[in-house]
């Protein structure tokens, strides 16, 4: 039955959660002994040994049961139940209820009716009301009376039979019997007399009827309470569509314990709080036009991170955005271009390098696709691959045998040892990488010169170039990714944030990297989060595609009218949710997590520090 429940839920875009015996038993103490201080989780076992019961745990000390009200210990507590419902009646009654900030239970039995069932009987009411009317026909007839009009009573009776029958034979409405009850308790007897008048004016503002169970307080509780059972016989007739205003399900909301603060939800104005490290795949994706806030979403969360967390924070910033705020969270900007002073030296390697292998071989690999890169892909023969795995175990030898403690090779020590090699192929690999090692774009080829072991960096590849931007990107991407598993061995997590994502697949290797990169990640206690304004481009790619729908953590804010269409249709989003991605101001949109999309809004203040180095709006940063 629970699985049913929670299947029939996931298709509505909710989760269920079935509750074990302890956990409704911890519901029960709550109720019962709330005005005792909150007790170590109950363990069953451990009662039984003592010879005790579960009964000792969650019965208070004193009951007292009055004509309307009843006195648990020295709180006092009332139960309601809806007597009538008005002919219509708006979805929001039951969240109305719930939002009241008072100690409340709401219960709702609903007992369905098998369909033939119930077409007989409104079969059979529909013809006791044809009968009455043509009873009174027949006695108006016999006083010659022969133009009285059907009394408006009867007609009514009719027409909501006819009505009834309709739906449950065409409509595909089921007929039901339901019974809304509710307790609420308070601290005094004047306290309770107030809340039962709050709770009857939203009831009443709904044009419904709910009223206080005379001498019934007992068999009301009993029903309220979850025990799966039903002491009260004040069953209304309702259909599927009656029914379903009674769902307690206003708005979704993401309250998860130790997570990061990502806004408000713009339907309740409750905080929205998730922690991606509790979601299967906590990768996430920040998309939305120029403008709509997605830097800024992100800088809250590295902020939130830097501060709360001794995780180590990675940026790949393609666009200058986050070198200041870095800089204030003392964290290191390395800015790389061909002119620049800061160098990263692509043979970089230590013994934590690579996945518990060789790091000679998880290097070699790397190097293979660095020159595949430099000459073309596809363009490096077997005999090529062959010379440069030989060359590479070269220039490495002497570094390894020193325990990783000698001066790290360059790319200039690998362009000599090619020169060395006896073939006419290594000679031809030297002159194809010469620009890259020897020549003006020989930013990589030199030895680190950057602290790349403190614990925020932001790698500035802006002024690199379109000559060495595949290049860069490479490198880049192969030390964050070997950050992640130094890490990962030190049992310290890491967060990666890749700013302009639609970059990297401009270029294959960079492309295939950070898809390794992205599906690896989580294993090294890792997490990607990719921010990207041009959604229709980044689509083109099957890869981004699958990542995009495999992440189970999406900010999604202001869509270009192109980019709703495909976002909709990839990620199964509704008319009513695009509106909230739709000409919105910045800050705003739909946030996806573990399956539930939640509208949200997010409002900084401008007045602070914080702001200025966040925003890249001109005249305020």
């Amino acid at each position: 039955m629970g699985t049913d429940i929670i299947t029939h839920l996931s298709k509505l875009s909710s989760i269920g959660e079935e509750l074990d015996a302890e956990q409704r038993l911890q519901i029960f103490r709550d109720f019962f002994r709330a005005d005792e201080p909150q007790c170590f989780p109950f363990d069953m076992k451990a009662f039984a040994k003592k010879g005790s019961s579960f009964k000792d745990w969650i019965c208070p000390q004193s009951m007292e049961f009055s004509k309307d009200f009843f006195k648990i210990n020295e709180r006092f507590g009332r139960v309601l139940y809806m007597q009538d419902y008005a002919s219509y009646v708006k979805d929001d009654m039951i969240s109305e209820l719930c939002d009241l900030s008072r100690d409340l239970m709401l219960s709702i039995d609903i007992l369905p009716v098998p369909t033939d069932e119930a077409v007989r009987e409104i079969q059979n009411r529909l013809l006791g009301v044809e009968t009455n009317v043509t009873n009174w026909q027949r006695r108006q007839n016999a006083n010659n009376n022969f133009s009285a009009i059907v009394p408006y009573d009867m007609e009514l009776q009719r027409k909501e039979t006819k009505e009834m029958l309709d739906d449950l034979t065409t409509r595909d409405q089921r007929m039901m019997f339901g019974i809304l009850t509710m307790v609420h308790m308070a601290d005094s007897k004047k306290q309770l007399d107030s809340d039962t008048e709050s709770i009857l004016s939203v009831v009443r503002k709904h044009l419904c009827q709910m009223a206080t169970l005379k001498w019934q307080q007992v068999d009301g509780l009993n029903t309220v309470l979850p025990y799966g059972i039903r002491k009260i016989n004040a069953l209304r007739t309702l259909t599927t569509e009656s029914t379903a205003v009674l769902i307690p399900f206003h708005t979704q909301e993401i309250m998860q314990p130790g997570g990061i603060y990502y806004g408000q939800n713009a339907v309740s104005k409750n905080m929205l709080v998730a922690d991606r490290r509790k979601l299967l795949n906590g990768n996430s994706f920040r998309l939305g036009v120029s403008g709509s806030g997605k830097s800024f979403s992100a800088k809250e969360e590295i902020v939130d991170l830097a501060l709360s967390t001794e995780d180590d924070i990675l940026i790949l910033d393609p666009e200058s955005e986050f070198g200041s705020l870095v800089e204030a969270l003392n964290g290191e900007v390395i800015s790389i271009s061909a002119t620049s002073h800061t160098h990263l030296n692509a043979l970089d390697m230590d013994s934590a390098y690579g996945n518990d292998k060789n790091p000679l071989i998880e290097k070699s690999e790397f190097i293979l696709s660095l020159f595949e890169q430099l000459v073309g892909a596809g363009n490096l023969s077997a005999k090529e691959k062959s010379i440069l795995d030989r060359c590479t175990a070269d220039v490495y030898r002497e570094y390894i045998r020193s325990g990783y403690k000698s001066e790290v090779p360059t790319l200039k020590d690998l362009y000599r040892q090619l020169m060395l090699q006896p073939e006419e192929e290594a000679r031809g690999l030297a002159l194809s990488s010469e620009l890259f090692i020897n020549g003006s774009l020989n930013t990589f080829a030199q030895k680190t010169n950057v602290d790349t072991k403190n614990r925020i960096i932001a790698y500035d590849i802006r002024e690199l170039g379109e000559q060495l931007m595949p290049l860069g990107m490479l490198v880049t991407l192969d030390s964050i990714f070997n950050r992640v598993i130094q890490n990962w061995k030190k049992g310290k997590t890491t967060w990666v944030f890749a700013d302009e994502f639609y970059l990297l697949f401009r270029y294959q290797y960079s492309a295939d990297f950070f898809y390794r990169l992205y599906k690896r990640i989580r294993k090294y206690h890792g997490f990607v989060t990719s921010l990207t304004q041009n959604v229709e481009e980044l689509l083109k790619s099957d890869t981004a595609r699958l990542m995009l729908a495999n992440s189970e953590f999406l900010i999604l804010l202001n869509q270009a009218a192109t980019d709703r269409d495909e976002l909709a249709s990839l990620l199964n989003i509704s008319e009513n949710q695009l509106s909230y991605i739709t000409n919105v101001g910045a800050g705003k949109g739909l946030i996806r997590c573990s399956g539930n999309l939640v509208p949200f809004e997010n409002s900084f203040p401008k007045n602070t520090k914080l702001y200025r180095l966040m925003t890249t709006k001109p005249g305020e940063c």
